[in-house]
């Protein structure tokens, strides 16, 4: 496949992407979490991307509304890939859309461990801890330090990631177009992303059923039963559960009320714990 080499943005459309990255978290929600503020971040590059192109517009619109998650001063750099890509796209009838989201996803998990232990877990508490040493002293640099120790860092690499980002993207993935890797590349990180999908179902859904079967030292909780059988088998049965009254058209709303039923019902009966 011949690519095409052309670049359809510039330095400050991509600049309009970076202070757009600010709000990522503006509309964050429980149902896909930052996919709102990641649309808005890289809506300017799409419209121009695909300003003659209004139905692979509607497409790519659709394709950044899906789930997305990772740590807020980091974004810019899958942000970066995906301008990379989309441009690419825009570029090459031939090229693989599904490919985009998939790098996307797999992305997420490592930038995220990686953000929330440097950011969450050491710059902050670093920051803090200098800044409230001052602060018990009366000493204005204090609150001032915080800020800075902490915000500086995070905007450089909100920046940077950015920039590195696409390209780091539009060469690599003229390189793999030319070698004929993107169909791997795509199969890798779909796999890759999956992999996390399924991380996220037995680390962060939780459910409990303390009921046992028998009495004093030979009783056996249904929770150990079922976890011998799969580890976390109930986690993920719920997690398929509402996956399919998704599928079904359920509404958002109603799956979380029913979820908040099923919790209240459980708790009340015994059944859950």
């Amino acid at each position: 496949m011949k690519m095409k080499n052309s670049k359809l943005l510039t330095r400050n459309d991509l600049m309009r992407t970076f202070w757009r990255s600010f709000t990522a978290e503006w509309s964050w929600n429980y149902e896909r979490q930052m996919n709102l503020g990641y649309s808005f971040a890289i809506r300017p590059a799409l419209e121009k991307i695909y300003s003659q192109k209004p139905e692979q517009l509607t497409n790519a619109y659709q394709r950044h509304l899906e789930f997305y998650n990772v740590t807020p001063w980091l974004v810019t750099f899958p942000l970066g890939i995906s301008i990379a890509m989309e441009e690419q796209n825009a570029l090459n009838d031939d090229f693989d859309e599904s490919s985009i989201n998939d790098v996307k996803v797999a992305l997420m998990g490592p930038l995220s461990g990686l953000g929330d232990s440097f950011f969450w877990g050491t710059l902050r508490v670093i920051a803090t801890g200098i800044g409230t040493s001052l602060a018990m002293q009366g000493n204005i640099l204090g609150p001032l330090l915080f800020l800075l120790i902490f915000n500086v860092p995070a905007i450089l690499a909100r920046y940077y990631g950015l920039f590195v980002g696409y390209n780091i993207g539009a060469s690599f993935i003229e390189k793999v177009q030319k070698t004929g890797l993107m169909d791997k590349l795509s199969y890798g990180a779909s796999i890759l992303g999956l992999s996390v999908v399924g991380a996220m179902v037995a680390t962060m859904v939780t459910l409990n059923m303390p009921l046992t079967i028998g009495s004093g030292d030979d009783a056996t909780s249904l929770q150990d039963i079922f976890n011998g059988i799969v580890p976390q088998i109930l986690p993920l049965l719920f997690t398929l559960f509402i996956f399919l009254l998704d599928k079904k058209g359920f509404k958002a709303p109603l799956i979380l009320l029913l979820i908040a039923c099923i919790g209240i019902f459980g708790a009340w009966s015994g059944l859950l714990g």
